[in-house]
């Protein structure tokens, strides 16, 4: 069981709402923020609160996503402590996390279907850290954290 905090614009709602089922058909506790329908909002302020929890609960994920997924991910990645993945299939989704420890995975409403972003989550998921050789680069990212 995983513990994940999910964001979204309007272009990625109806994404957003497909994959919030299939993570508590897995069992796993996922706390929504939004948005909730689709009127038009900015995606910064949505990927940014996801950063914000997953950064200040450790062993949590998170879940954002847009039209694109690029926006949402920057706005992730502006939190220290984030380290956000825009993934197009599951081999990307795993090596997110086997290689760079990723604890948010973004997704693109517009650009990929709803079997192949669920087969990335499961793919993002159900992969743990490989640390050995990873886990120095993964310390070279944290300390570009600090930088900010």
């Amino acid at each position: 069981m995983a513990r994940w905090f999910v964001g979204c614009d309007h272009a990625g709602l109806a994404l957003k709402r497909q994959l919030l089922a299939v993570l508590v058909k897995w069992g796993d506790e996922v706390e929504d923020l939004g948005t909730n329908d689709e009127s038009s909002v900015d995606y910064p302020a949505y990927g940014a609160e996801v950063g914000k929890r997953v950064a200040s609960h450790p062993g949590t994920k998170g879940l954002v996503v847009c039209g694109s997924g690029i926006g949402i991910s920057i706005a992730a990645n502006k939190v220290p402590g984030v380290r956000a993945a825009l993934v197009q299939d599951p081999y990307s989704a795993q090596m997110a996390r086997a290689h760079n420890d990723c604890n948010v995975i973004a997704l693109g409403g517009r650009t990929i279907g709803a079997g192949m972003a669920e087969a990335a989550l499961r793919a993002f998921r159900d992969t743990p850290f490989e640390g050995g050789r990873h886990q120095r680069r993964v310390d070279q990212l944290a300390e570009l954290d600090r930088l900010k």
